[in-house]
């Protein structure tokens, strides 16, 4: 495999975790995750994902249940680190070494976020698994790993979905959406698609950092897309004219 970046920071939804169950963690799944991972570390990435806890809790549904927002978004923290835990175990019994590193405090199982000592962790190697979000409630997983991302100086920002990119509609619910290759980042916040959250969006954007959706349903797919081929939607500042793929 032919690598096109040199350091990536992947964000897998919680829900990807699921499979075709409707809560927790599909162990097979979490198992060819962590082979497609191996497979792409082998070949010299360097690799730091953030996993979202939406397949164990999310703050904003504990929030419209009637929850303080803060304490949901905390419960909503801790499920993304019961879901690092479990893939770094998967990990490491494919013999990668791997840290889970927590925006919150919990030695016992993570080590903190400290940035420099995170960058070092990928230089030797090592996965880095982002746990518990910015460590603040109201933010999501989807502003940690924009946050990340460029804190570590990654080349992009690979999110993962259960579609094979970004739709004008809910492919899921509109059979005749149409899927984009390319989209700019004010493309993205004018039109209110589902790519990521604002916040996040904006960070990218101001600091020129790519971010390519792609669907996580077809095996090896996470090593395509760090190899460079053109599957799913690339959002970016680049100002050619838009296209859209049937």
């Amino acid at each position: 495999m032919k690598a096109k970046y040199k350091r990536v920071l992947l964000k897998l939804s919680g829900e990807a975790f699921m499979g075709d169950q409707s809560y927790g963690i599909d162990s097979k799944i979490l198992e060819r995750i962590a082979k497609e991972i191996k497979e792409v570390i082998e070949s010299g990435v360097e690799v730091a994902i953030v996993i979202g806890g939406g397949n164990i809790f999310r703050g904003i549904s504990g929030a419209s249940a009637g929850m303080d927002r803060a304490s949901a978004d905390y419960m909503g923290m801790l499920a993304t680190v019961m879901n690092s835990l479990a893939l770094q175990d998967q990990l490491e019994k494919l013999n990668i070494y791997t840290r889970v590193m927590a925006a919150l405090r919990m030695e016992a199982v993570a080590e903190p976020y400290i940035r420099r000592r995170a960058i070092r962790h990928l230089e030797k190697k090592r996965v880095v698994i982002f746990a518990a979000g910015t460590g603040n409630p109201y933010f999501t997983t989807d502003t940690a790993a924009s946050l990340r991302a460029m804190e570590i100086e990654a080349d992009v920002v690979l999110k993962a979905t259960r579609v094979d990119g970004v739709y004008d509609k809910d492919p899921l619910k509109h059979k005749k959406a149409v899927r984009y290759d390319r989209l700019t980042y004010i493309d993205v916040l004018q039109r209110g698609l589902e790519v990521m959250d604002a916040t996040a969006i904006s960070l990218c954007m101001d600091h020129s950092l790519p971010i390519i959706v792609f669907g996580m349903n077809e095996v090896g797919n996470i090593k395509r897309v760090i190899s460079g081929e053109p599957i799913g939607t690339l959002v970016c500042d680049d100002p050619k004219t838009l296209k859209k793929k049937k």
